[in-house]
């Protein structure tokens, strides 16, 4: 899995801190897609495509054929521009065959009794943890990385690895693991997995919140992390971690777009087919959770 060093392009979004990536061997090479984007405006209930378009336009300028629109697990903080991208681009979207079990529970909190939507089918790939698949002539795996989520995939290809949530920046930490099915001693287990790759492993990250004074960024590498992650550094137990994580994750708010964004997600990005009037409904359960 090492043999090869991607090309990737990062797309940071700051309406919610989340990087897309472009990951490619070459112009004119085939290309998967990550985490993408659709613009949404809470205030008002408007989509819109800035970050998505701005994916394509890369795309196109560097020759670039879609083969994957990959997911590493179903955001609660920005809807997906998956299904945009593949109707404007072609690509398969994928995500971890865990979903099924997120989808459950979040189809139960949305009264959503449609049996097709608990066995992942709104996506074209359900990725088996540690499963081997080609992007053009690079070979990826995708490891499954539970604890943020139950779902959670990181995608290694060659010598890079997008983690999603699992980690952030050094000076930041950790994913949260107060979502349904979450679990800090998996987040430590499948962090301490990634961190065990060779040192100079590049690392992607889904997201950045950085500190006051800090531009955002969100590359690392293994051993960045091993020696600086103010979570996760070598020499942090798994008691310490966990200890941390439940006390941190008992003061956050709830993301703003979580409501909005899991009942997308969870379909791969499908907004709700438009109603009678041709407007399109989201639901928001109301003392639910």
């Amino acid at each position: 899995m090492h043999n090869s060093s991607p090309q990737v392009k990062g797309f940071f979004d700051p309406a919610t801190s989340t990087i897309s990536y472009v990951v490619y061997a070459a112009p004119g090479s085939a290309c998967a897609i990550i985490d993408s984007v659709l613009d949404y405006d809470p205030k008002s209930g408007r989509t819109a495509t800035h970050s998505a378009d701005a994916i394509i336009d890369f795309v196109r300028a560097n020759a670039l054929s879609v083969q994957w629109l990959l997911e590493t697990h179903a955001h609660a903080d920005h809807l997906s521009a998956a299904s945009y991208l593949k109707e404007k681009l072609g690509g398969q979207i994928g995500i971890g065959a865990e979903i099924r079990g997120v989808q459950k529970v979040f189809n139960a909190i949305f009264n959503d009794h449609d049996p097709a939507h608990s066995t992942g089918a709104d996506f074209d790939k359900l990725f088996a943890a540690d499963e081997e698949f080609d992007i053009g002539p690079l070979r990826a795996r995708a490891w499954h990385v539970p604890g943020h989520t139950p779902a959670d995939i990181a995608y290694q290809v060659g010598d890079a690895v997008f983690v999603g949530d699992t980690m952030f920046m050094p000076d930041v930490g950790s994913g949260r693991c107060d979502f349904p099915g979450g679990c800090a001693e998996q987040l430590f287990q499948s962090a301490r997995r990634l961190l065990a790759l060779p040192p100079q492993t590049r690392l992607f990250l889904c997201h950045d919140y950085p500190p006051p004074g800090r531009e955002a960024t969100w590359e690392t590498t293994v051993a960045e992390q091993r020696a600086r992650n103010i979570h996760m550094h070598d020499g942090v137990s798994e008691s310490a971690f966990v200890a941390m994580r439940r006390a941190r994750d008992a003061t956050l708010a709830m993301p703003v777009l979580m409501l909005p964004a899991i009942q997308v997600n969870i379909k791969a990005g499908h907004l709700p087919a438009p109603e009678d009037n041709g407007v399109r409904y989201l639901r928001i359960p109301l003392n639910a959770i």
